[in-house]
C-alpha cells in the first residue's frame, strides 16, 4: 500500500510568516501523530517579496524533498499575489485554495482551478492581535476546511513558537478562523 501524500503551497509575501506558518503546521501534524516536513522556497529575499513555503503530511515516512509542483492545497496569505504569482498553478482538479480575502470566492477575479474558499484573516487578526499579521489565521482556516489536523494540535504548536499572552491571542486567531471557515 502506498502513503498518502498531502501537499500544501503556502503563498504569502516576505515578513508574512509564510514559513512559520508551514513549519507549525508540521508540528501540528506529528502532534497528532503523522509524518511530516515543512521548507521555503525564496526569491528576491527581502520583506514584501513573494514568498513560497511548503508542507507535507503523510501516514508514512516521506523521502520526497523536491518543491511542490501539484499541491492538494494552496493558501493565500496576500491577495495581491493571485495576479502576479499564479498562485493556482498545478493545483489538482479536486484541489483546495484558501485565500485571505474579504470577497467570497465568487466575487474574486481568479481563475484558481478546484474548491476556492476565503476568510477575511486581515480583519480577524486586526481584532484579536491588534495587528494584520494572518499566518496563524491562516493555518487555522486549512485544519477548518481540510479537517487534516486538529485544532487542539495546531493550538499547542502556536503556543510552543509563540510564548506567553502573543502565544494565546495566536492560539484564539487560529480558532476563530477554524470555526468560522467551518461554517462558511
Amino acid at each position: 500500500m502506498s502513503a498518502l501524500i498531502i501537499e500544501v503551497r503556502i503563498h504569502g509575501r516576505g515578513g508574512q510568516g509564510s514559513v512559520t506558518a508551514a513549519e507549525m503546521l508540521a508540528v501540528a501534524a506529528f502532534k497528532d501523530g503523522m509524518y511530516s516536513q515543512a521548507f521555503p522556497s525564496f526569491g528576491v529575499e527581502r520583506r514584501g517579496a513573494p514568498v513560497r513555503a511548503f508542507l507535507r503530511i503523510s501516514d508514512r515516512k516521506i523521502t520526497l524533498k523536491s518543491q511542490i509542483y501539484e499541491p492538494d492545497y494552496i493558501i493565500v496569505q496576500d491577495p495581491t499575489l493571485i495576479h502576479i504569482d499564479n498562485v493556482g498553478e498545478g493545483l489538482k482538479k479536486d484541489g483546495m485554495a484558501i485565500i485571505n480575502s474579504d470577497k467570497s470566492p465568487e466575487d474574486l477575479e481568479t481563475d484558481i482551478g478546484g474548491i476556492v474558499r476565503t476568510i477575511d484573516a486581515t480583519r480577524l487578526a486586526i481584532e484579536i492581535l491588534g495587528r494584520p499579521i494572518t499566518n496563524t489565521a491562516m493555518i487555522g482556516a486549512f485544519v477548518g476546511a481540510s479537517g487534516l489536523i486538529s485544532i487542539d494540535a495546531v493550538k499547542e504548536a502556536i503556543k510552543e513558537r509563540f510564548s506567553g499572552e502573543m502565544g494565546e491571542k495566536n492560539a484564539r486567531l487560529a480558532e476563530v478562523a477554524f470555526e468560522k471557515i467551518k461554517v462558511a
